[in-house]
C-alpha cells in the first residue's frame, strides 16, 4: 500500500511539473507573440545582435514583463502582501483607514538642500528674463500630501528633511523675489472639513484642487482680461477614482467583493469645467482668445479639474502645457526651449510643482532648461 502511494504521489508530481511546463511554454510564447514584443524583437532581427548579447537581453526583457498572466500574478503578490503584512510595497507606505502615500515624499536625499537651492536659482533667472520681456511668472508649489494628510500616515513617519522642506523652499523662493503661491496654508485650513487629497492617489482630489485653483487665481496680478465665463459641472452618478498608489501596489484591477482584497478605492462625482460665455465684444464669427496665459507643471495640473477650476477663477482661458511626470522641469524645458514660446509669447504664465521634485538630484530636463536661460 505505501509502495502504491509513493507511485501514485510520484505520478501526480510529474504530472504536476509537466502541467508547469506546458504553462510556461504557453505563456512564453504568447509573450512573444505579443505586437510590442514584435516591434522589439524586429530591431534585433540580425546575426550581430546575437552574437553582442542584445537579442537575449530583450527575450528575456519580453518574458520579464509581456507574459499574459503578469498583470494577474502581480495582483495576487499584491494582495498578498497588503493583507498578510499590511505593506503597499516598495513605493507606497500604507498609513490608516485605507490612506496610502508615495514614499518619495517620506525619504531622505543625499544633498537635498543643495539640489533645491540650485534649481530655486535657476528659477531666479527665469523670472528675471521673463519680467524683462512684460511676462509675469507665478510659481505654485504643490505640498506633499503626507504633509496636508499628516494625521492619516499613523505609522508612518516623515524625516526631518522632508517635515523642513516646504518651508525652506518657500523661504528660497521669497529671497529670490518669485511671485509665489503658498498653497499650505489654504489646503490645511479647509483639512479641518474634509480631506483635500485622495487616499488611494498622490493628487489632490476636486475639493483640494478647487482650492488650490482659486489660491493661484487670486495672487495673479498680471493685468489679464477676465471677461470669459465658464461653469464647472457634476456628474449626477458617483464613480470609483482607482488612484495611481493602488496602481504601483498591483491593485487597481482588483476586483471589490466581499472578501477586501485592496484598500477602497476613493469615489466621486466628476467635475467638468466648460465655457459658458465670451466676451462682450467678441461676436459669434471671431476668434479672441484673450491673454495668452499658459500652464505649466506636472500632473497635479491635470488631475482633478485643476485646470478647469483655474479658468473658471481667472474668467479667462487656460493654455495647459503640464505633463504627467512632469516633475519640476518637464514640461517647462519642452515649452521654454520650443518654438510656441518663442513665436507666441504668453502674458502669463504659472508654474505648478510637487514640492518633493525639488529634493532629488538634477535630471535632464532641469539641467537643459537652466543651462538654457544661463546663456
Amino acid at each position: 500500500m505505501a509502495r502504491r502511494s509513493r507511485s501514485m504521489s510520484a505520478r501526480l508530481q510529474g504530472l504536476f511539473l509537466i502541467a508547469l511546463l506546458i504553462v510556461g511554454a504557453w505563456q512564453g510564447s504568447a509573450a512573444l507573440a505579443t505586437n510590442v514584443a514584435e516591434r522589439r524583437l524586429a530591431r534585433i532581427a540580425n546575426l550581430q545582435a546575437l552574437f553582442d548579447g542584445r537579442a537575449a537581453r530583450t527575450v528575456n526583457f519580453i518574458e520579464a514583463h509581456y507574459l499574459p498572466a503578469d498583470g494577474a500574478l502581480r495582483m495576487i503578490g499584491g494582495i498578498l502582501r497588503w493583507r498578510v503584512f499590511r505593506s503597499g510595497g516598495p513605493q507606497v507606505d500604507v498609513g490608516c483607514d485605507d490612506w496610502l502615500f508615495f514614499k518619495e515624499e517620506l525619504r531622505n536625499w543625499p544633498d537635498a538642500e543643495a539640489h533645491m537651492r540650485e534649481r530655486v536659482a535657476g528659477l531666479g533667472r527665469i523670472a528675471a528674463r521673463l519680467a524683462g520681456d512684460g511676462i509675469q511668472l507665478v510659481v505654485a508649489p504643490v505640498p506633499d500630501k503626507a504633509r496636508v494628510e499628516a494625521g492619516a500616515l499613523c505609522g508612518s513617519h516623515r524625516t526631518a528633511q522632508a517635515d523642513q522642506r516646504y518651508g525652506a523652499l518657500m523661504r528660497l523662493l521669497r529671497d529670490q523675489g518669485i511671485a509665489t503661491v503658498e498653497l499650505l496654508a489654504p489646503l490645511a485650513a479647509a483639512r479641518a472639513r474634509e480631506p483635500m487629497f485622495y487616499r488611494t492617489d498622490t493628487h489632490w482630489n476636486q475639493t483640494g484642487a478647487a482650492i488650490a485653483s482659486k489660491s493661484v487665481a487670486e495672487a495673479v496680478t498680471a493685468p489679464i482680461e477676465r471677461r470669459f465665463g465658464f461653469h464647472t459641472e457634476k456628474a449626477t452618478v458617483e464613480t470609483d477614482w482607482p488612484g495611481d498608489l493602488l496602481r504601483l501596489m498591483s491593485l487597481d484591477a482588483t476586483p471589490d467583493i466581499w472578501l477586501k482584497l485592496r484598500p477602497r478605492p476613493d469615489r466621486q462625482l466628476v467635475e467638468r469645467t466648460v465655457a459658458t460665455q465670451r466676451a462682450e465684444s467678441v461676436g459669434l464669427l471671431d476668434e479672441d482668445p484673450g491673454d495668452r496665459i499658459v500652464l505649466l507643471g506636472s500632473s497635479y495640473a491635470l488631475n482633478a479639474n485643476f485646470h478647469g477650476r483655474l479658468q473658471e477663477y481667472l474668467r479667462a482661458p487656460v493654455d495647459n502645457l503640464a505633463e504627467a511626470g512632469g516633475g519640476f522641469a518637464g514640461s517647462a524645458n519642452h515649452y521654454f526651449r520650443g518654438a510656441r514660446f518663442s513665436e507666441t509669447p504668453p502674458r502669463l504664465i504659472i508654474w505648478e510643482f510637487p514640492e518633493r521634485a525639488l529634493s532629488p538630484p538634477l535630471n535632464a530636463d532641469d539641467r537643459a532648461l537652466l543651462e538654457f536661460f544661463q546663456r
